[in-house]
């Protein structure tokens, strides 16, 4: 099993910035990708951000330029500092990590999500 702890999420005005962070703990072996996905009410999840083991990194055409996924290895955790928040990005966003280990085989695991609201 592998559990994730999120935290960072909270409500602020547009323009400003909020940072996630997604603590990873249990039968951890290798985490491949580290990732961000977010869901808006009636709206289909989306990926957000994600980076490799290797610090490759991948991101929504709507966050680019705003948004800086990282990740600390050592620490099991992955981050997104999030600048110049819209109100459309108001949403619950959810880490997801995917790797492998000699129990798990290859997993790919959730967090419970942590609601991100930006006003106008």
């Amino acid at each position: 099993q592998v559990q994730l702890v999120e935290s960072g999420g909270g409500l602020v005005q547009a323009g400003g910035s909020l940072r996630l962070s997604c603590a990873a703990s249990g039968t951890i072996y290798r985490l491949y990708v580290m990732g961000w996905y977010r869901q808006a009410p009636g709206k289909q999840r989306e990926l957000v951000a994600a980076i490799t083991s290797g610090g490759s990194t991948n991101y929504a055409d709507s966050v680019k330029g705003r948004f800086t996924i990282s990740r600390d290895n050592a620490k099991n955790t992955v981050y997104l500092q999030m600048n110049s928040l819209k109100p459309e990005d108001t949403a619950v966003y959810y880490c997801n990590v995917k790797g492998w280990s000699p129990i798990l085989t290859e997993y790919d695991y959730w967090g419970q999500g942590t609601q991100v609201t930006v006003s106008s």
